[in-house]
């Protein structure tokens, strides 16, 4: 299951894997954009002095409930039943838990891309930072004050995903969409005999 979490809306993509080990890939099963992001759900639930853990329970509930709704994904539910599937999380709240999870003192693009975070892990990063206010995670050194007023709302979106589709691992990606499409290129490319010859 694939998760971006962006400013407006989050994308999230369940992918079953088929074939074996030399012919492995991944298909999408089903796909959702729900119009919640960091930034529209922070603008719906504007964050009280001192936060409250009825606030943040209000921004999960209301993303678990746009993805309670859509049951395109259905079939995958054994799956994650069994503890058989996981979690890919990109963006740029999801990226901060990890750094606050890893302790950072300052964010290591290459310590926290690729990294494997349990369920247990995500939330107690969470805790972490519901326990401060905006000032103080704006302390903290992968959060940063232009964050700290959006990142629970990153944390809350996860969660609802979290209670909405339980998997036990989170690997945190935080290289995007160029990335992947350098690297598909450059495979395709040993495939099919790498370099093309000039015409003459």
């Amino acid at each position: 299951m694939v998760v971006d979490v962006g400013g407006g809306s989050t994308e999230v993509s369940w992918l079953r894997r088929v074939g074996d080990n030399g012919q492995a890939r991944f298909e999408t099963v089903s796909w959702m954009s729900a119009p919640l992001g960091v930034v529209t759900l922070a603008e719906r639930h504007p964050e009280p002095d001192p936060p409250t853990p009825e606030w943040y329970e209000a921004m999960v509930d209301d993303m678990k409930a746009r993805l309670d709704a859509h049951d395109g994904a259905r079939s995958l539910r054994p799956v994650f039943d069994d503890g058989h599937a996981h979690l890919v999380g990109t963006s740029g709240a999801i990226t901060s838990l990890a750094g606050v999870h890893l302790n950072l003192t300052r964010y290591d693009r290459n310590r926290v891309d690729g990294l494997w975070m349990t369920r247990d892990d995500c939330t107690r990063a969470a805790d972490r930072l519901r326990s401060l206010t905006p000032a103080g995670r704006a302390t903290e050194a992968c959060i940063g004050a232009e964050r700290a007023d959006l990142v629970l709302a990153g944390a809350a979106i996860l969660e609802a995903v979290q209670r909405a589709w339980p998997c036990a691992r989170v690997r945190v990606a935080d290289r995007g969409l160029r990335e992947g499409l350098l690297l598909t290129a450059m495979r395709e490319g040993r495939r099919t005999g790498g370099r093309r010859r000039r015409r003459r």
